[in-house]
């Protein structure tokens, strides 16, 4: 719960203003006026200080000249018994303590200050320093004639200093404490003057938010002849004006909400400065933001911003040519989630009066899955005969690779042929097979078998990756095979291989070069059914990552983001062949920036796909129909 700490009451809010700034002026008050004072009392203490060292002085020479040195000790008590003297005391010319106001004379020595004085003393006058512990003491040479015999000192009690300061204080606080008081009585009755009549404007304004269409709380009273009370009367006429023209305009909404409310397209209404009026759920639903924010926002608020434009401009037409505009197409991006967006819009005047168009209405029909779709279907339709020229290729080469094939046999075995040509020979049947063998695999992606049946995984993965070998190579990425020889399922080969043939190509979309690739195939179990085994594959790469909004969406169909090449149906068709055999993905991916706790995580994406391996599993009845869902998307 977020505590409060400003009033939300003008009053309170004055009252507290004025405190703060009254508080921090007298704070400031009195730091200057103790700062001031204690200066001021640093200086006549210094003064005092040296004058009692002088007295002291002259009193122990007038002793010594007398010859009466039992003066000079009654000289030091009676200079001690100062309530500003802290201690007095009379030393011989080496700094021997000869007299003492407190305690006894022999013991008493003087400290390193002190004797440091006195060389300072046997060349200049008097003088005043500071003692260890923030004392003060002041200190005077004792003459006779022109011979030294000692020195007087006297060292000031501070505590009479902090008893004047204290003084001052506790004067500025009893004149802080009234005028403050005094302020906040006289606050509090002005600021009444202020919030009472705005209270009665807030609570009006409330009562018309709460019921629009009740009236009986207006006119709202004027209280006050001032900016406040204008205030009040032009939101009486304003109120007025409104209920004017609500009573002309319920029919009229009326028929304008049942057609909005039951209109299977997206219908909007804008004004002048291409501000919506109304729109109905459809078209709130193609945007993407709740009915209620659209009211007052404009086209380029809520619209894409490379639709928004084309909108404005059909509005515009409206306005200006006062004719509708018709089966205009506008094609875009949309902005949750940024995919491509076909829009069929007509837009057409509405008048108020029959010589002024008020609003311009806009049908709008959302075309973008129709537009996938015979995208897809057309893209699907070249890969589809692209993929049986490729077979049909394949199958006419091997004609000649088998011939190509022979006929280096013959040279390798038959011929007197250096050893140099010798491993020319065996490096050209090395590429011959590399050939022969990736027609082979593209017969198998051709040819599909019509039943399941046990797939050695190891040929099958290998087959994937030889497929992709150039772009392998291309990128120089370092591939990882993490699977056993002798690893089998039972399942449809043609479909997992395709299923791995899209992560696989996926992943060398997403790498960079230098990147790291993992293919990876074990024995495991079922995360969500611990009791099932089968076989858990993952596909893992260094690349760029997906975003979370990207991730909630990649087994969507139509959903691509390769604008140019991608076709949206990879992933969702290797969904459905994964649920056809009752297997379950789930997908993790980091964007550059992403941390785990404090420490900074790579980039990369993992796709684990677990398949059961029970050939009995095909065969029961209903499974094939209600494939259990496994889709996931983690961070």
């Amino acid at each position: 719960m977020r505590i409060r700490w400003w009033p939300r009451s003008i009053r309170w809010q004055l009252l507290a203003s004025l405190l703060a700034l009254e508080l921090l002026s007298i704070g400031l008050f009195a730091v200057l006026l103790v700062r001031q004072q204690t200066q001021e009392t640093a200086s006549r203490a210094h003064t005092r200080l040296a004058y009692e060292a002088t007295s002291l002085a002259l009193q122990a020479s007038e002793a010594l000249q007398q010859q009466k040195p039992g003066w000079i000790g009654l000289s030091v008590k009676m200079m001690g018994d100062s309530p500003t003297v802290a201690l007095a005391k009379v030393t011989d010319a080496s700094g021997n303590v000869l007299f003492i106001s407190k305690g006894d004379a022999d013991q008493a020595k003087l400290e390193r200050v002190e004797l440091k004085q006195i060389e300072r003393m046997k060349r200049s006058a008097p003088g005043c320093f500071t003692l260890s512990g923030d004392r003060w003491e002041c200190t005077d040479a004792i003459y006779t004639g022109n011979a030294l015999r000692g020195f007087a000192w006297v060292t000031y009690d501070k505590f009479w200093m902090h008893v004047q300061i204290d003084s001052i204080l506790r004067s500025t606080a009893i004149f802080g404490v009234i005028w403050v008081m005094a302020s906040a009585i006289l606050v509090l009755v002005i600021g009444r003057s202020i919030a009472q009549p705005l209270s009665v404007l807030h609570r009006g304004a409330a009562a018309l938010m709460n019921a629009p269409e009740d009236v009986s709380h207006f006119p709202l009273p004027v209280m006050v002849h001032n900016e406040i009370g204008d205030l009040i009367e032009t939101f009486n006429r304003m109120v007025a004006s409104l209920a004017e023209q609500r009573a002309g305009l319920n029919d009229t909404l009326s028929l304008l909400d049942s057609m909005l409310a039951n209109a299977p397209i997206g219908l909007a209404f804008v004004d002048r400065n291409y501000r919506f009026v109304r729109v109905n759920q459809i078209f709130a639903d193609l945007t993407g933001v709740a009915i209620t924010r659209h009211l007052g926002r404009t086209l380029q608020d809520l619209l894409p911003e490379n639709v928004a434009p084309a909108m404005e401009g059909a509005v515009q037409r409206v306005f200006a040519n006062d004719e509708p505009v018709r089966n205009l197409e506008l094609n875009g991006e949309g902005r949750n989630p940024r995919r491509p967006l076909t829009w069929l819009i007509s837009a057409y005047p509405v008048r108020t009066t029959p010589t002024q168009v008020r609003w311009a209405g806009v049908i709008t029909l959302d075309a973008s899955d129709r537009k996938r779709s015979e995208e897809a279907l057309r893209r699907s339709e070249k890969l589809a005969v692209t993929g049986r020229l490729a077979a049909s290729i394949a199958h006419e080469i091997n004609n000649p690779l088998e011939a190509i094939t022979n006929l280096l046999f013959l040279l390798r075995n038959f011929s007197e042929l250096g050893e140099g040509a010798q491993q020319y020979v065996a490096m050209a049947e090395y590429e011959v097979r590399r050939i022969a063998e990736i027609t082979q695999q593209t017969l198998r992606f051709y040819r599909q078998p019509t039943q399941p049946a046990r797939t050695t995984l190891s040929e099958l993965l290998d087959s994937v990756l030889s497929l992709y070998q150039g772009r392998i190579n291309s990128l120089d990425l370092r591939v990882e095979r993490d699977y056993e020889p002798d690893l089998t399922l039972f399942c449809f080969a043609g479909e997992i291989r395709q299923v791995f043939a899209n992560l696989v190509g996926n992943a060398i979309d997403a790498s960079t070069a230098g990147g790291r690739l993992l293919v990876r195939a074990r024995r495991s179990r079922n995360w969500k059914q611990p009791a099932q085994e089968g076989i858990r594959f993952a596909v893992a790469d260094t690349g760029a990552g997906m975003r979370p909004e990207i991730r909630e969406h990649i087994f969507e169909a139509f959903f691509t983001t390769k604008e140019v090449t991608g076709t949206g149906l990879g992933l969702w068709v290797s969904h459905e062949i994964i649920l056809k055999h009752h297997g379950l993905v789930r997908v993790r991916s980091r964007t550059a920036g992403q941390t785990h706790g404090s420490a900074a995580v790579g980039m990369g994406t993992v796709f684990e796909v677990f398949i059961p391996d029970d050939p009995n599993f095909f065969a029961k009845p209903g499974n094939a129909a209600e494939p259990q869902a496994g889709a996931t998307a983690t961070a």
